[in-house]
Parts: C-alpha cells; structure tokens; sequence
C-alpha cells in the first residue's frame, strides 16, 4: 500500500475494514471456486476418499476420548477403524441379503398396491374421498401420472448419482481404500489441523480460526447429531412397523430413517409411504392402519420433542430449505461425491456468507461513510 493510501487508511479505519473485507471475500470465493472445479473435474476418482475424509470426522472426537484414558493415537485409530470395517462388513452379510429381498418384492407389488389405493379412491361409497380430493378428478389418470412422473424423476436422479461416481461406486474402492483414508486421517488429524493453522497470515488468525470453528460447530452439529438421529429412528421405525405386521416394515422403516437426515421431506415421505402400504394391506381394518399412523406420529414426537433437541441443537444455522437445496443440486452434479460434501459445503458457504453479512453491515458501503 502506498503511503498516501495508509495516511488515508490511519485517517479513516472504516476504509481499511471496507479494503480488508474486499480481499476476504475475493480470497474465500475464489477458494470456494476452485474446490468446486477441483470437485467437478475429479468427480470419478473421490468417492474412497471423501468418504474416508467424512468416517475421519466423524471419528475423531471418539479417537481423542479413547487417546486421553492412556491408549496410544495410533493403537485407538485402528481400533476404532478395525471395527467400523468389521461392523460394515456384517451389516453387508446380515442385513443387505434381507433387504435386497424385500426391496425386489416391493418393486414387483408396487402395481398392485397402486392398483388397489385406485380402487379405494374411486369407490362411489365413499364420496367423501373424492369431495377431499376435488370435484372431477380423474382418479386413475391421475395417480397413473403421478406414479408415472415420480418414477421419472427418481430414475432421473438416481441415474446422475451413478453417473457422476460410476467409476467410484466399486465394492474394491469402498472397502479397502475408504478405511486406509480414514486411518491415516484420524491418525494424523490434529497434526494437519495445526499444519494447516500455520498457514493462515498472522494478522487474519483471529478471524480465520473463529470462522473455522463456526463452520465446525455447523458441521458437527448437524451431521454427527443428525446421523444419531436418523440411525435412532431407522431403528425405531423399522422394529415398530415390523411388528406391527406391515408389509416391507423392515425396509420401510429403514429408508424411513435413512431420508428423516432430509429435513421434513424425508419424514413425509416415509409416512405416505408407510402408510400407502398400511392401506393398500389392511384395508378396511383401521386399527392396523391408524397403529402404522401412531408409529410415525411417536416417532416425529421423539424427534422434535427430544432427539433433534438434545443431538442436533438450535444453533447449527442450517436452513432446511438450503440443505434440501444443497442436497439436490451437489447430488444432482456431482453424484455420490455431492451427497457427501453437500452438508459441509452448505454449513461452510452459509457460516461465509453470514460473516460477509456482518462485515457489509460494518462496512462504509452499507453506513455511508466517506472513504477518503
């Protein structure tokens, strides 16, 4: 900076905030802008280690509790990291076998169950399903088009996941490569965060480290604690629909569980899912119907009332319409790989774009002041 600009920058401080905040946010966007073409260039060769990067973060703070009762790192991060393989493995050989049979058994009586929620709809002795419905609705058409365009959309996105990580969705990849990533992660952590920490100017420090620990607080509020969530009611939802003696309850309350980490759309889904199923089964018995309602009702009541609450908290700063957002769009570009990163990119731009905010709010540009 020239001399007459730092007389001007003694003169007036709000013009040096104004200069440093340009240079910010310059630096986090073109950051920001590179590791999204880094991400879209190496799309088909992330998947493995991504993965290993988000098991590392999730397993770290476990690591350091078992480090801190006298275990050496190195011993406690093969350990943890033996038994998430082993845990992953059988739930593969246990679990998959079952639900690979009931999710092809659902697919096949999807027509069916279709075919009889038409039916129901369109009987002339309940007409108040059609007054609730609308006067002069097309009941098959459409259901047929509704069916048929879900159908469409999902096959549409599932066909950009496999698209964008064809080359990485490899059994080899997942199972050998993510656990060696995750070790020398957890392994190394605190040693590349203190590495990485000295990069940072001195005299943005302050600021960087309190960013990063916003961004982290985001993250780990969210994803360690929605996961807990989800992995609860999953649980929860399966063992209460499958006793209940719901079709598919198992795999239901599975993929109940998995899309609650979507929020209020992944609970919507799996309760009309749930109980297009109840009704397609059971009917009339209302009673095997209204259980399958309780069970999602207790559930929501679990997680609003004291899961999300106790897991998740009140100041991860997440919007659910950003995260749906975030999502689609990463999951839609990128594949896998975008599912993965879109919570961290989403906690990360919105804990960014608050600070910008702050920053104009102080800034000449938004008081009026004079900058020379």
């Amino acid at each position: 900076m020239s001399p007459p600009a730092q007389s001007r920058s003694r003169r007036n401080p709000a013009a040096a905030s104004g200069v440093a905040f340009q240079r910010q946010m310059i630096f986090w966007l073109a950051a920001l802008v590179v590791f999204i073409l880094v991400l879209w260039l190496l799309s088909e060769i992330l998947m493995p280690f991504v993965a290993g990067a988000a098991i590392a973060y999730l397993l770290t703070p476990l690591t350091g509790r078992i480090e801190r009762l006298g275990v050496n790192r190195l011993v406690a991060a093969l350990l943890i990291i033996t038994l998430v393989v082993m845990g992953f493995v059988l739930l593969i050989l246990l679990v998959a076998p079952v639900l690979g049979g009931q999710l092809l058994s659902f697919i096949e009586k999807i027509p069916g169950y279709v075919t009889k929620l038409q039916s129901l709809i369109s009987d002339p002795s309940r007409p108040w399903v059609q007054k609730l419905l609308g006067a002069g609705l097309n009941t098959d058409k459409t259901i047929t088009d509704m069916v048929t365009q879900g159908a469409g959309w999902l096959t549409t996105f599932l066909k950009s996941l496999w698209s964008g990580g064809r080359a990485l969705v490899s059994l080899f990849s997942l199972i050998v490569v993510t656990p060696v990533v995750a070790f020398y992660l957890i392994y190394d952590w605190h040693r590349m965060i203190c590495t990485v920490d000295g990069w940072i100017p001195l005299h943005q420090r302050v600021t960087v480290r309190q960013l990063a620990r916003e961004i982290d607080a985001a993250i780990a509020g969210f994803v360690r604690g929605q996961s807990a969530v989800c992995l609860i009611l999953g649980s929860f939802y399966a063992v209460a629909l499958t006793l209940s003696g719901l079709n598919f309850g198992l795999l239901i309350g599975l993929i109940s569980g998995l899309i609650t980490f979507i929020p209020y759309v992944g609970s919507m889904t799996g309760l009309i899912l749930a109980l297009g199923v109840a009704v397609a089964q059971f009917w009339p018995e209302y009673s095997s119907i209204l259980m399958v309602l309780g069970i999602f009702l207790a559930g929501q009541f679990l997680e609003g009332s004291l899961l999300a609450p106790k897991l998740v908290g009140e100041s991860v700063g997440l919007h659910p319409v950003w995260l749906i957002f975030a999502l689609l769009a990463f999951g839609y570009l990128f594949g896998f790989v975008g599912l993965l990163v879109a919570v961290p990119l989403a906690a990360t731009i919105g804990v960014l774009a608050r600070f910008a905010l702050r920053r104009y709010l102080e800034s000449s540009l938004y008081t009026g002041g004079k900058s020379g």
